[in-house]
């Protein structure tokens, strides 16, 4: 026996060393970066070419073998904290039969070419960029395989000076690309901006900004514009329009200076706008405009800006502050639009084109504003008004109260109270302003609009009531399930998900599933809303089941494993869908910025499904 395990033991080496022989004795590939350009521009991607070239007679696998014990052809670069990288095209293989196979094999010969994208930051310090990393790869012939190896690769290039025009270079090279290589994050915006020019782009964001208005974040500005604009009894001096104009010119400030910002960072401020601080400023900026609405004071602009302005003017300077403010508020989750807008901004660095962009976008969002801005104050007009709009202003009062527990909604943490909170604020405002509130006027019809409206806060506070309860028998379901592990109970009616983790990667690579990693945070309104509206729609949760479906929580923005996170996946803000095939490869085209409803939600996971390598 001792005998046998000795001939095998010196067979298997022979082996080796005849293998590492052939292996050094003998190059197998050879691995070039080409430019698309003479020098690598700063804040830019530039588009670099892989030229594999693998010499006759050996072959090497594709980057997806049709086999999974063989290995496949990965090109690996060597990550730095100012230099990044886009997703990697690999070439098309060729389909071809082998003696030592049965099955047609996926496999590159000869000269190939990858295609990725290389982006350096704005205020990169060094004069050339250093591009080092590897090719894994197993090479074979027509009758057999070595062992796996790899290949490192270098190349250094010139950078740029921030404005000079550089030269494109080696378009032969690139003319082989099927589609430009594009960063993981490009929308079809940016394609539009690119294919269509710039005054298409801005009429496409300027209808853009109109339908901004029909997401969830822009409904509180409703109720705030008609409650300011209703509440303004005098000291006007102008027409209501021209009210209108100055209070979304204010609007337009604020998203103009968040252009502005994002073209000279590079960076957007998505995460920002939705941190806990930011809500909870939004909320108390409500609470402060409703306790106006109840007279406990009255909002004025100091007396030195006054003075400032002039005090004929001190009522459109007062609008124009009040548009400066409530452009914050739409701003945690008006989609993503605004992100893509955010990051193509970024990427060209142009403060001006920053500015222009979100001016145009914040004037479709703001347009619907100037007839609700006339509309509010119009209300002054009617006849007899004073008692009539005391009271109406209360209205509006309670409401702004509801849209402050609105936005601190992900810091309550639990809909048992979210929907309680709501519940007592329009039980009680039903009940005061029915029959409690001591204001009266002459005549029979303020009696009864007061008993209607009433009427209708209670049959909303009873709506939040009822789904209270349900909330609460909902989480109390969920802890028996957990405490008696029937994980199987609600399996068909919910999305099965499963928090990210390294194991929750390999568990989707073994089983050869695609999956979709929902960025998320607590505080963010936007990822409730598609907890409760998106991922609860029957036909997602069937189409779910093609997925491992994971959620990766960002709430912690300090914490460094979130950090890394955030870097791994370019997470620019929450919510945040990234679809991964089963080799762990972004799916292009398919990442999600913000709120989605279930209808597009759907054709993107289907585009996913299709695109990936799902069997």
């Amino acid at each position: 026996m001792k005998l046998v395990v000795l001939v095998l033991s010196g067979l298997f080496f022979l082996f080796s060393a005849t293998t590492a022989q052939t292996q050094n004795d003998e190059k197998i590939i050879d691995a070039k970066i080409i430019p698309s350009a003479e020098k690598l521009q700063p804040g830019k991607s530039t588009r670099l070419a892989i030229e594999l070239t693998i010499h006759e007679p050996w072959h090497v696998n594709s980057d997806k073998p049709k086999e999974d014990f063989l290995i496949p052809t990965l090109i690996n670069f060597d990550q730095t904290e100012t230099v990044t990288f886009g997703r990697i095209n690999y070439p098309k293989p060729e389909i071809k039969t082998f003696e030592f196979s049965d099955n047609p094999l996926a496999v590159y010969e000869g000269t190939v070419y990858a295609f990725t994208t290389v982006t350096i930051p704005p205020d990169y310090p060094a004069e050339t960029v250093n591009i080092t990393g590897n090719i894994a790869y197993q090479a074979c012939n027509d009758q057999s395989c070595l062992a796996p190896d790899e290949v490192a690769f270098s190349a250094e290039f010139p950078v740029a000076n921030l404005n000079e025009s550089v030269a494109e270079i080696n378009q032969d090279i690139f003319s082989l690309s099927i589609e430009p290589v594009k960063p993981k994050s490009e929308s079809k915006l940016v394609s539009v901006i690119e294919s269509k020019g710039m005054l298409v782009a801005f009429l496409i964001i300027f209808v853009s900004g109109l339908a901004l208005n029909l997401t969830p974040c822009v409904y509180p500005l409703i109720p705030i514009t008609i409650s300011y604009f209703g509440g303004q009894v005098g000291g006007k001096k102008g027409s209501l329009v021209l009210y209108g104009i100055v209070y979304v010119l204010g609007m337009s400030i604020t998203y103009s200076l968040l252009g502005v910002f994002a073209a000279l960072t590079g960076s957007i401020l998505g995460a920002w706008l939705q941190n806990p601080l930011v809500l909870a400023f939004i909320a108390l900026v409500m609470v402060v405009l409703s306790l106006s609405m109840f007279g406990m004071y009255e909002i004025r602009v100091p007396t030195s800006l006054s003075n400032f302005a002039g005090q004929s003017k001190k009522g459109y300077f007062g609008t124009l502050f009040m548009g400066l403010t409530v452009g914050i508020i739409a701003a945690p989750c008006i989609g993503p639009f605004v992100l893509a807008l955010f990051t193509y901004v970024g990427e060209k660095a142009d403060p001006l084109l920053g500015f222009l962009m979100f001016f145009v976008l914040s004037l479709g969002l703001g347009v619907p504003f100037v007839f609700l801005a006339m509309f509010s104050g119009m209300i002054n007009h009617i006849p007899r008004s004073g008692a009539w709009m005391v009271w109406v202003r209360k209205i509006f009062g309670f409401i702004l109260i509801a849209m402050a527990f609105y936005f601190i909604d992900p810091l309550i943490g639990n809909d048992l109270w979210y929907y309680t909170l709501l519940a007592v604020t329009f039980l009680f405002g039903g009940i005061y302003l029915a029959w409690i509130d001591p204001i009266q006027t002459t005549g029979k019809t303020f009696p009864l609009v007061r008993n209607i409206v009433g009427i209708l806060f209670i049959g909303i506070g009873m709506f939040f009531w009822v789904t209270s309860v349900e909330a609460h028998v909902d989480n109390r379901l969920k802890e028996f399930q957990a405490s008696v592990g029937a994980e199987g109970i609600a399996a068909s009616n919910e999305i099965h998900w499963q928090t990210y983790s390294e194991q929750s990667l390999q568990t989707a690579m073994e089983e050869n599933k695609p999956m979709m990693i929902d960025f998320y945070a607590d505080w963010c309104i936007p990822c409730k809303e598609l907890d409760k509206l998106t991922f609860t729609d029957p036909a997602v949760i069937e189409m779910s089941r093609d997925f491992i479906m994971i959620k990766a929580d960002l709430t912690k923005a300090d914490n460094p494993d979130v950090k890394k996170l955030k870097e791994q996946y370019k997470i620019k803000g929450v919510p945040t869908l990234v679809f991964v095939d089963s080799d762990n490869q972004e799916i292009p085209g398919t990442r999600v910025f913000g709120y989605i409803n279930s209808d597009e939600f759907l054709e993107i996971i289907e585009r996913a499904k299709s695109d990936s390598n799902f069997d």
